[in-house]
């Protein structure tokens, strides 16, 4: 199987592999299909997340496609598209700033010209005057909707984002009714805002919730419908009670049930088949409110799962031998879980960009009294790994041969570790003081988790419990991983960022935040700044003491979410993780330009085919023959289940 299926702008598409799918006995394929198209059938809830105008784009978009013009103008619109379809919208993925356009104006006119009702999924609506002109707006009006997620300290974030959650509202005005929600309710404990859009109607401010008599209400039918064939091939009946519960939050939308299926999901450890499907995430609201909706299939990796199930059964080992303080610890590890997964279908927020590893449930009251479930997705890092052995990007940003060659023995060993440490002791460990809520440090409260999470990874990693327990050959693995995420954090990952611009993506803020602050925190001796033929590198001098002061940092971010500690939340985010020094991007960028490798990376989901007999399905056969631009296509024919014009 090719790895490498698109390339395009600063994006790749990559293809991955479900490695032994074809010898499952036919009950647990069918079980895999339909949980995929409950995963697939969610596509139009995240479009319609990402921007109140996205449907409407993307059908007029697609049909102009299908003109199949050629030139340069068009290659340029191609390529647009592309770009629109991996982000779910105008908006880049990571920055979250808004595309431009390669195509001029007029050819957009030209091509909508040619547009008639019938073509793709257009109606008389999708072409009136006001829709048009809405478009070119969207397309080409770098004023308006600037920025998807807008996390600037200096602006009202809830005015400041093009999202979709939030109408004709301050954020104070979002952020008081939340606050006397919460105040007024029964149930303190609720994820108020997860699963709804805020509105203001006639001036009173209301709650559009997502359910299948709410918002979405045709999409979650026909999730649910899928998920309702599912259970008839659930591998148990704990997993039958947990597809259950979920299909009971989706017809009502009410937030207890949706706990009641957590807690369910994350106490199902039976079974070979999981799945992941809710509104889950809250990245895509700088308030950290609001959840995007996503969905991932996947099934066990029995190997890798061994390893990872042994650092879950020492959760409470890592807790008590952490460099936090012992108040900002739990008394006792239960529940936690970490299996290492083939991904099977992704949907929603996981598509086409990936995670590498998921911890959930996100609600802190349910993480503290019945733990979490961690997965590592094992092939999807395959796929990232196999990709890049061959580009050149280690031989330029690695300063000795050395280095070079401890990164391709132990990278891809210490990478999954590293997440497997990030996602069951990171994401499960630690706890709130008493009334400190998990919004208290809003926009900054993801960074600030991710970070932790990391410095749980980078602090446990480089121990001799590592070698103890088997996870790591030596300690010369933690070396590597050590050079990696440094490299990364200081110089690297930049690449992903337009010069002038700064960090705005939480998981690219942490891993800089983490590496500038460790850099000054050793004077330059502990990490050291070389410039070696004009070029920037920075190599680790004193591991044992880079060691140290990962504890250190994760003892104070530890704090500083337990507490709720906005003031330090924002000075050390701000201080650390957001600015670029401009000579180092500017040199960067052009060492990056020349290896011609896209900085992003996507994934293609395999087909799988139903083969029928007798109108009943006795066979469920999986290829990865399609190409990106036909997937798409496809998934706009097959799963459009929103209307685009509200």
């Amino acid at each position: 199987m090719e790895i490498l299926a698109d390339k395009f702008d600063d994006i790749k598409i990559l293809r991955f592999e479900v490695p032994g799918f074809e010898h499952l006995d036919l009950s647990k394929k069918l079980f895999i299909y339909h949980l995929s198209q409950a995963t697939l059938a969610g596509r139009d809830i995240l479009w319609h997340q990402h921007g109140k105008y996205n449907l409407l784009l993307r059908d007029v978009l697609e049909a102009i496609y299908l003109l199949n013009k050629e030139g340069e103008e068009w290659d340029s619109f191609v390529v647009y598209l592309k770009k629109i379809w991996f982000a779910s919208g105008p908006h880049h993925h990571y920055s979250t700033d808004k595309f431009v356009p390669g195509f001029s104006l007029d050819s957009l006119q030209s091509w909508m010209a040619q547009l008639k009702p019938g073509m793709g999924k257009l109606t008389p609506q999708h072409l009136t005057s006001e829709n048009i002109q809405l478009l070119h707006r969207l397309i080409f009006d770098a004023d308006f909707l600037p920025k998807r997620v807008n996390m600037s300290p200096d602006t009202d974030l809830v005015q400041g984002s093009a999202n979709n959650f939030y109408e004709d509202l301050t954020q104070n005005e979002v952020e008081e009714f939340y606050r006397k929600q919460k105040e007024n309710a029964e149930n303190k404990k609720l994820s108020f805002g997860l699963n709804s859009k805020l509105i203001k109607d006639n001036g009173a401010i209301k709650e559009q919730v997502y359910s299948e008599k709410g918002l979405y209400a045709k999409a979650l039918t026909a999730i649910n419908q899928h998920l309702k064939q599912a259970l008839l091939y659930a591998e148990n009946s704990a997993q039958k009670k947990t597809i259950e519960l979920l299909i009971a939050f989706y017809q009502t939308g009410r937030l207890d049930l949706f706990d009641d299926f957590c807690i369910k999901w994350l106490s199902n450890l039976e079974g070979d088949i999981d799945f992941i499907n809710g509104f889950i995430e809250t990245y895509g609201d700088p308030l950290g409110i609001k959840a995007t909706w996503e969905g991932v299939v996947q099934w066990i990796d029995v190997e890798e799962t061994r390893k990872a199930t042994i650092i879950a059964n020492y959760a409470d080992w890592f807790e008590q031998n952490s460099p936090t303080h012992p108040k900002f610890k739990k008394e006792k590890i239960t529940g936690v879980s970490l299996k290492a997964i083939n991904a099977v279908m992704l949907g929603g927020d996981c598509y086409p960009a990936s995670p590498l590893g998921i911890n959930l449930p996100n609600a802190e009251w349910i993480r503290e009294e019945y733990g979490s479930k961690s997965v590592t997705l094992i092939n999807i890092s395959n796929s990232h790994h196999k990709a890049s052995l061959s580009t050149g990007f280690a031989e330029e940003f690695v300063l000795s041969k050395e280095e070079i060659a401890l990164e391709k023995k132990y990278g891809a060993i210490s990478d999954n570790l590293h997440t497997h440490l990030h996602e069951c002791v990171g994401h499960g460990s630690g706890k709130m003081l008493p009334g400190v809520s998990s919004e208290a440090l809003k926009n900054y409260g993801s960074v600030i988790e991710e970070a932790r999470a990391d410095l749980c990874g980078l602090y446990f990693m480089y121990t001799p419990k590592m070698i103890e327990l088997g996870l790591l050959p030596s300690l010369d693995a933690a070396k590597a991983h050590y050079n990696g995420y440094i490299r990364n954090g200081l110089l690297t990952q930049i690449t992903r960022v337009k010069l002038g611009d700064k960090i705005e993506q939480a998981h690219m803020r942490n891993r800089q935040l983490i590496a500038a602050w460790v850099f000054e925190a050793g004077n330059g001796k502990v990490i050291e700044k070389v410039i070696e033929n004009g070029k920037t590198f920075f190599r680790i001098n004193d591991f044992d003491a880079l060691h140290i002061l990962f504890g250190e940092l994760l003892a104070e971010i530890q704090r500083i979410k337990s507490e709720g500690d906005f003031a330090s939340a924002q000075n050390i985010v701000e201080t650390f993780g957001v600015n670029i020094n401009r000579k180092l991007h500017e040199e960067v960028l052009q060492r990056f330009r020349k290896l011609n490798i896209p900085p992003f990376t996507g994934f293609l989901n395999p087909n799988l085919v139903p083969i029928y007999k007798d109108n009943q399905i006795k066979d469920v056969v999986i290829n990865y023959t399609t190409v990106y631009a036909t997937q798409m296509m496809q998934y706009s024919t097959e799963y459009s289940l929103l209307n685009a014009i509200d």
